[in-house]
């Protein structure tokens, strides 16, 4: 019989830059309003998003410049070096555990380019055995957190006793683009921000929770719903469909079918625990999930304190949760490009 995985930690980083949504507001009519006719009535969108403050890797004239891959790439290697040394330490801090114990690393990230990636960068600042494996994954977007989890977790019963790190690392303001008049990019400037989270994974071990199961569930023909596009100076958002109605019409099937492949059902579920992609979709996944109006309250209150943070997300709303007294079983959902969501039971510890 295979040992229980456990979540030992969780921990939580932001960048230094706390961006107030009314100077984004300001900042995006200075830059958009002179050239796209239609910005006037996207801008709505900035009052809309349940946003009141974002934290951003660079100050908030640093994206008003012009960019490219160069600039964009320095401030991924720097600042999301910087992020996951922050959250990654807090983490080992938590479990009383140091970088050397690391067994394994699963770092989480899709909002830039890094060839090594960014665990093996800080690899001797963190203090890294040089025998630790690296699982670095990219193209996830939202649903990393939760994927990263997953995948923690089953490295973590593979070798019982051995340490496993998942780090979500997301520099989403990286993408904020001045050269692309489109409704997406607009949206995607009311929404992103940046952030990381660290969770210490082990079998056998006593901790917060015991990750139970899990899974994915991929839609047919969705590649459109969400991504990135790689243009000549950076990447492009991507929101080909509305994201809320597809929450709404899909998202409870799906889930119902990631429990019962794990042996569980719905009514098993005390709290649904997802990532608050923007006010729309917390409102759309309550609907689905036959939740109470406001039941998604950490949800709406970490996207107003810190935006769409793409993979690290919901692992902040997790850190509400576990801070508020986790009940007896919480289910993390997220849903990310591909067009996919992902699933992971948590059991609280005995």
């Amino acid at each position: 019989m295979h040992a229980s995985v456990k979540l030992v930690s969780l921990a939580t980083a932001v960048p230094p830059h706390l961006i107030i949504q009314r100077d984004v507001a300001l900042a995006a009519h200075e830059g958009f309003a002179a050239r796209y006719p239609d910005f006037e009535r996207l801008a709505k969108v900035f009052e809309s998003s349940g946003i009141r403050q974002r934290y951003m890797v660079r100050p908030l004239e640093w994206y008003m410049q012009p960019l490219g891959w160069r600039e964009r790439s320095a401030a991924y290697l720097e600042d999301g070096c910087a992020l996951f040394i922050a959250a990654a330490s807090k983490a080992l801090d938590a479990a009383g555990l140091t970088a050397s114990q690391v067994d394994m690393i699963v770092t989480i990230s899709s909002t830039g380019i890094a060839t090594p990636s960014l665990e093996a960068r800080v690899a001797d600042r963190m203090g890294f055995r040089p025998d630790v494996e690296r699982v670095p994954v990219f193209g996830l977007g939202c649903a990393g957190g939760v994927s990263g989890l997953m995948i923690g977790a089953r490295l973590a019963k593979s070798q019982p006793g051995s340490v496993v790190l998942v780090v979500a690392v997301e520099l989403c303001s990286l993408a904020f683009r001045l050269d692309k008049l489109t409704k997406e990019n607009i949206v995607a400037t009311a929404l992103f921000a940046d952030g990381a989270a660290a969770c210490v994974l082990r079998a056998g071990e006593a901790g917060l929770a015991e990750i139970e199961t899990g899974g994915q569930h991929n839609w047919p023909d969705t590649i459109d719903i969400m991504g990135w596009s790689v243009d000549p100076v950076g990447f492009g958002v991507i929101f080909d469909r509305a994201i809320p109605p597809f929450a709404q019409a899909h998202m409870a099937a799906a889930i119902s079918g990631i429990l019962q492949r794990g042996g569980l059902e719905m009514g098993d579920i005390d709290r649904f625990t997802c990532h608050p992609g923007g006010a729309k979709v917390i409102n759309a996944l309550e609907r689905a999930l036959s939740l109470g109006q406001g039941a998604l309250n950490f949800e709406r209150d970490v996207l107003a304190q810190y935006g769409n943070m793409s993979a690290p997300t919901v692992l902040f709303v997790l850190n509400r949760v576990i801070e508020a007294g986790l009940p007896a079983r919480t289910l993390l959902t997220a849903m990310g490009p591909g067009f996919t969501a992902s699933c992971v039971s948590l059991r609280r510890a005995a």
